[in-house]
C-alpha cells in the first residue's frame, strides 16, 4: 500500500475532516481514504468536444438549411513556361527638392 502526505492543509478543512470521521466513527485517516475512494469510483461523464458542445447548446434552435451558393470556374494557371508579358512602365514621380 501506498502513503499520501498532504501538506498545508487548512484548519478548518482538517477541522471538518475530524469532525465528519467522528460522526462516522472512522480515524481521519480512514475518512480520508473512503472520500477520495469515492471521489475517484464514480463514473466520469465523456468530455465532449468543442464542435460536439456546440451543436448541443444550440440543438434547441433548431435546424437551419442555407443555401449553397454556387462556385465560380476557376481560373486557369498561368503557364511557366512562357516568358512574363512585358508591362508598361511608369515614369519615375518628380518631386520637388528644396
Amino acid at each position: 500500500m501506498a502513503t499520501l502526505t498532504i501538506r498545508n492543509l487548512e484548519d478548518a478543512l482538517k477541522s471538518r475532516l475530524r469532525l465528519r470521521a467522528a460522526a462516522r466513527n472512522r480515524s481521519m485517516e480512514e475518512e480520508a481514504r473512503q472520500i477520495l475512494r469515492a471521489a475517484l469510483l464514480e463514473p466520469r461523464s465523456p468530455t465532449l468536444d468543442l464542435g460536439s458542445r456546440i451543436h448541443a447548446r444550440f440543438a434547441a434552435m433548431g435546424d437551419i438549411q442555407l443555401p449553397i451558393e454556387a462556385r465560380q470556374p476557376v481560373r486557369p494557371p498561368p503557364a511557366l513556361d512562357e516568358p512574363p508579358a512585358a508591362q508598361p512602365r511608369k515614369p519615375p514621380s518628380r518631386a520637388r527638392r528644396r
